[in-house]
């Protein structure tokens, strides 16, 4: 089986180039972010003198309103951005996984009650509860993952249950239920092992979802505060300065749309390998 995967994993790469493209992307700006200290600049040095210099050799990206180097900027505020979309889908995951194989194993009463709550959070409009949730919370990287991943577990959530409800009916899960196994060993077992390809798929996709949610908190205020930089406050502060340094919206703004959409290429190649059906 695990040949079979990691041959429908190669045929997907080969027939899809822009997959390749995209995992290459997302792996070149993770290795961007984590050693970002690297770059010999500090990214938080102010210099007067230097205010909204356009890209050129000594600043690749240009400089921000402060005389900031911009790269600088876009490289530390990749690893918040990055961050932010990683531990908030390790969260949210974590919550979908649990909830839906209970959900989807008990059945009964805690399938119906867990079901209309799930139901209730997704009918609520997510955007204005983070940002309500965010205006009480004290603003930092720490508190957007966790605002993120507690309002963005209910699609996985009734993915899983979907997959469980339909594993608990097979021979094994069956034959282990009669022979008196514990359920959450059951579940640990036999049904978290077979879903793990649809909770990898969705996963990703996830990804893409907190770092543009982040994006957007950020954008308006409501994320990251400075002078820690992420790539959505970036497009936020160069508002003001679009019509004489639009370079201070165009790279930031490059490097949330290709981190975007190289997960999503990534998500929709791991979707047809792990979900040929």
């Amino acid at each position: 089986m695990r040949e079979n995967m990691i041959k429908n994993l190669k045929l997907g790469f080969k027939t899809n180039k822009l997959a390749v493209v995209g995992l290459i992307v997302i792996i070149v700006f993770s290795l961007a972010s984590i050693f970002a200290f690297l770059y010999p600049i500090d990214p938080n040095a102010i210099s007067v003198t230097d205010r909204l210099v356009k890209p050129c050799l000594e600043h690749p990206f240009g400089t921000d309103d402060m005389g900031r180097d911009y790269l600088a900027r876009c490289l530390y505020g990749g690893r918040a951005s990055l961050m932010v979309g990683f531990m908030a889908m390790i969260l949210s995951t974590a919550i979908g996984v649990v909830v839906g194989s209970i959900s989807g194993f008990v059945g009964g009463k805690v399938d119906a009650v867990l079901m209309r709550l799930v139901d209730a959070l997704m009918s609520l409009p997510t955007f204005l509860i983070m940002v309500v949730m965010n205006a009480y919370l004290k603003p930092g990287v720490q508190n957007v993952i966790l605002i993120i991943g507690f309002l963005t577990w209910m699609n996985i959530a009734r993915i899983v249950r979907g997959e469980t409800m339909s594993l608990k009916e097979r021979e094994y899960v069956v034959y282990s239920r009669v022979s008196g196994q514990r359920k959450g060993k059951i579940i640990l077992k036999h049904i978290l092992p077979n879903i793990m390809p649809t909770v990898i798929v969705a996963a990703t996709m996830n990804i893409a979802s907190a770092i543009l949610m982040e994006s957007a908190l950020s954008f308006f205020g409501l994320g990251i505060r400075p002078p820690q930089a992420s790539w959505g406050s970036m497009l936020s502060n160069a508002q003001r300065y679009i019509t004489n340094a639009p370079h201070l919206a165009i790279f930031p703004g490059l490097l949330i749309l290709l981190t975007v959409i190289s997960f999503n290429y990534l998500g929709e190649v791991l979707r047809k390998v792990f979900e040929p059906k």
